[in-house]
């Protein structure tokens, strides 16, 4: 019992560790999508992202890689582009962008596992990018795109801004509205961070190695030698363990470190990172957006794209020797509370905050602002809500025992 309760007290240390550590990158990024959100609107965007053609897709990569990595924004407004005139495929690359390139989730990815998977996670997303834009002119799925359109189009027309960017940036209404869009981002993510954050505490002080080497065939600490087939393996087991762990890409990278760690291979870690957006909460999602046909086809899509994606990443970083050694060690036993460049980058964002919630929410808080997201499943959101408020208490009380015993 005293093990359990011992091991307790370090999983609840580990994950206020782990996210003492993304404070501060998750504040910046929030920060920086919030701006460009209320900064950029989507009537401008839409007005360059009309064809089938290159230009179109680099400019829908590019406004997904600065707006907000929410995959139920990213859904929200992928849609809204698509029914206002953007291609089908550069809505697409918007959609992919801005769950797979947003600054925010390069900063995380960079706290958690390194460089190499930072330039993972960017050069994958432009394949994932590539490879359904390839997918797509092979298809060539023209009635499943007009009768998604003609779905769209029956809902009804919506509200654009045509303010311009000057007057935009230079009003305080606008500033308020970065404040509360800032706050927004956190309540669409606190549930995932929190879920997230402690699963992956539990993960390093419960669950053994020989689990993973289980769930993700031919694996162990310091194996660096795949096959095919395994590396194959991986990448399909990958998306399934980011399904059941019922949260967002954000709250994962915690989770995709320790799989490194436990030996799991590049390729099969990537696919887990990427695999947002092909879990049953988006597929309805895309189902009342599209018809079941084109959600089901987008599925096949991404799906495909992302197996691809991560098995190219595998053999070219391989390739150059880049694919760095994993270790679980270093991240979960660190002193993470030191007094470094963390504690004062968090105490700045932090202070950043309350200035920004502060503009929002008080001082300018008559200022009305409002972001479409996608429909969330009521259920699935009291569900997630609930295990949340579980995890702080296991935390609260895991913190206790740390000190304790």
């Amino acid at each position: 019992m005293n093990q359990f309760l011992h091991e307790w007290g370090k999983a609840a240390y580990t994950s206020l560790g782990f996210f003492w550590m993304a404070l501060w990158a998750f504040a910046l990024g929030y920060l920086i999508s919030s701006m460009i959100q209320v900064f950029i609107t989507e009537k401008r965007m839409q007005r360059v992202m009309g064809d089938k053609g290159a230009k179109s897709i680099l400019l829908g990569t590019f406004f997904g890689f600065i707006s907000s990595s929410c995959s139920f924004s990213a859904l929200a407004t992928s849609k809204s582009l698509f029914k206002k005139g953007a291609s089908f495929v550069s809505s697409i690359a918007f959609l992919l962008a801005s769950t797979n390139l947003v600054i925010e989730l390069g900063i995380i990815i960079s706290i958690f596992l390194g460089w190499q998977f930072v330039v993972g996670e960017y050069v994958g997303g432009v394949l994932l990018i590539l490879s359904s834009w390839v997918l797509i002119r092979i298809i060539n799925p023209k009635k499943l795109i007009q009768s998604a359109k003609k779905r769209l189009d029956a809902s009804g027309k919506e509200h654009s801004d045509e303010t311009s960017f000057t007057e935009k940036i230079s009003s305080h209404e606008n500033w308020a509205k970065v404040g509360k869009q800032y706050g927004m981002e956190w309540k669409m993510v606190w549930k995932d961070v929190t879920v997230g954050f402690t699963i992956a505490g539990i993960v390093a002080a419960f669950v053994p190695d020989s689990f993973f080497q289980t769930l993700f065939i031919n694996t162990g600490q310091g194996q660096q030698s795949f096959g095919f087939f395994t590396l194959l393996e991986h990448v399909v087991v990958g998306p399934v363990a980011a399904f059941l762990t019922f949260i967002g890409s954000m709250g994962n990278i915690p989770l995709a470190a320790l799989l490194y760690g436990k030996g799991v291979s590049f390729a099969g870690v990537m696919a887990f990172i990427f695999s947002d957006l092909v879990v049953f909460p988006v597929l309805r999602i895309n189902a009342k957006y599209y018809g079941w046909k084109m959600s089901l086809f987008i599925l096949f899509l991404l799906f495909t794209s992302l197996v691809a994606a991560s098995l190219l990443l595998h053999y070219g970083f391989d390739f150059f020797n880049l694919i760095p050694q994993g270790t679980d060690k270093g991240i979960t036993e660190k002193e993470h509370f030191s007094t470094n460049y963390t504690f004062f980058l968090n105490l700045a964002f932090m202070l950043l905050s309350g200035l920004m919630l502060y503009f929002g929410f008080f001082k300018w808080k008559n200022v009305k602002h409002h972001k479409e997201m996608a429909p969330k499943s009521p259920l699935l959101e009291k569900t997630l809500k609930w295990i949340a408020i579980v995890c702080y208490l296991w935390l609260a009380v895991g913190m206790i025992l740390k000190f304790t015993i």
